[in-house]
């Protein structure tokens, strides 16, 4: 008997050598399609690194745009969804991590029995109490693993919500510039009525006198009518931005949300660019995806690890007692030891390895998916800050043009020099050409704010602390 327990530990140290003597998983490096390039096309300039503030949007100096950042900052619904998430992630991962220590349980019972089977009826107490514990031996880091991929899922969520905080933060200052936008719209409605009112009375009084034809009062009042068909869509615009705002900033829709501002401001310099390699840190979509392939790494190791023997330990202590007998009362000990080792299971575990293999490349791909749209995005607020400001300057030029061409066309039509209608077409490509003016104005200012989204960042942070601390 001695000799066959030697036997029995020889052989079981000598499977957990050869065991051990294999590499469980080695973690593959991580690389991008291409290396990363040296500057922007859109800005060469490589050494041109600047910072833009913390809290970006204060550079248009709009109190109540700070104001509605606040709110949303405070009572989002997305983001208090995501916060949720991130809460879930973290006990998931207190969970996994207990895993790795032992568990401690206490077990009682008492009965009240009755011995049937001797002369006489003997009716007593049965009672126990134990600790039992047990511990699996995480030979082959399966359980540290599986906790460092939680960790790092964690982490995932955490960078999902600073990605969070930069889309919202330029969700709101978007759609607080549109309903700037509409309102000058409206307002430039307003003033080309007006005008085109004064005109229509200049006309039918030229008309009564006999001055004109009728055609042209008919041109008149179409052409009033025309701008006064504009302002449902404008007021319909402005409608819709306030509503889908006080969504954002987590109230009902509320006509008066967001100020009165009908100026589009300009704001004359790009934010600081920096240069492509910071791109890889500073925006928060790429630290995510980067932190999810490190999870999808880590469970391959599980599963690797779960083809190979595990070895769990069980001890309890206790006392049992009785009123049949001093003989079937006492303490009460044991220590066990278990191995486990697979032999057939039909690849279900190497089905595993193969899936977290195939998932840990999906995972890769989309990371550097991510990167090749993050530098697309980059490119595209580059080109597009510096094309908009370009059709501003040809614009206003276009602006002069027309004014000088209405009032050119009004003239003449006042010495009767030339019908009405050229004075119609005036009219139309100035309104037009203001009309396109303010929008693109606008247009910039969305430039700015998609360059700054797509500069990624880390001043959020402040705001995270807050709002985990609190």
């Amino acid at each position: 008997m001695k000799i066959n327990t030697i036997s029995i530990a020889i052989g079981f140290g000598a499977l957990i050598l050869l065991v051990t003597g294999c590499a469980v998983h080695r973690s593959e490096p991580v690389s991008l399609t291409a290396p990363v390039p040296d500057t922007f096309n859109e800005n060469p300039d490589a050494a041109a690194i600047g910072v833009y503030p913390d809290r970006w949007w204060e550079i248009f100096g709009d109190d109540t745009l700070n104001e509605l950042m606040d709110k949303a900052f405070g009572a989002n619904l997305d983001l208090a969804q995501a916060y949720s998430r991130l809460k879930q992630l973290e006990s998931v991962a207190k969970q996994s991590d207990a895993l790795r220590y032992p568990t401690v349980n206490l077990d009682a019972g008492a009965s009240r029995d009755q011995l049937l089977n001797d002369p006489r009826t003997i009716t007593g107490n049965v009672y126990n109490m134990s600790l039992a514990a047990a511990f699996e031996v995480d030979l082959w880091n399966k359980l540290k693993s599986g906790y460092q991929a939680r960790l790092l899922e964690t982490g995932a969520s955490l960078e999902d919500i600073r990605s969070l905080y930069l889309t919202l933060s330029a969700q709101v200052t978007d759609l607080y510039f549109l309903r700037v936008e509409q309102r000058a719209q409206l307002e430039l409605t307003d003033r080309t009525v007006t005008a085109r009112e004064a005109t229509v009375e200049l006309v039918e009084q030229r008309y009564v006198e006999g001055m004109v034809s009728a055609l042209d009062v008919y041109q008149a009042r179409q052409a009033l009518a025309a701008a006064r068909s504009r302002r449902p869509v404008f007021e319909q615009n402005l409608a819709i931005a306030t509503y889908a705002l006080s969504v954002l900033i987590g109230e009902y829709p509320d006509p008066e949300s967001g100020g009165n501002l009908s100026h589009i401001p300009y704001v004359s310099e790009l934010f600081p660019t920096g240069l492509p390699s910071s791109i890889l840190t500073s925006r928060p979509d790429i630290q995510a995806d980067l932190l999810r392939l490190k999870a999808r790494d880590k469970e391959i190791g599980v599963a690797i690890a779960d083809r190979f023997p595990s070895i769990n330990l069980l001890a309890d202590y206790g006392r049992y007692g009785s009123d049949f007998g001093p003989s079937l009362s006492g303490n009460l000990w044991g220590i066990a030891g278990n191995l486990m080792l697979p032999l057939i299971d039909w690849g279900r575990r190497k089905a595993e390895v193969e899936r977290t293999q195939a998932a840990f490349q999906e995972q890769l791909d989309r990371y550097r998916q991510t990167v090749l749209i993050a530098f697309r995005e980059v490119e595209d607020a580059l080109v597009s800050n510096r094309k908009t400001e370009e059709q501003i300057g040809w614009l206003k030029d276009e602006e002069t043009a027309a004014d000088s061409a209405l009032r050119l066309a009004s003239d003449r039509y006042l010495d009767g020099l030339s019908d009405y209608l050229p004075v119609l077409t005036a009219q139309g490509l100035f309104f037009d050409v203001q009309n396109r003016l303010l929008s693109t104005r606008r247009q910039l200012v969305s430039n700015r704010v998609s360059l700054v989204r797509a500069l990624g960042g880390n001043w959020m942070d402040v705001y995270i602390k807050e709002r985990l601390d609190g």
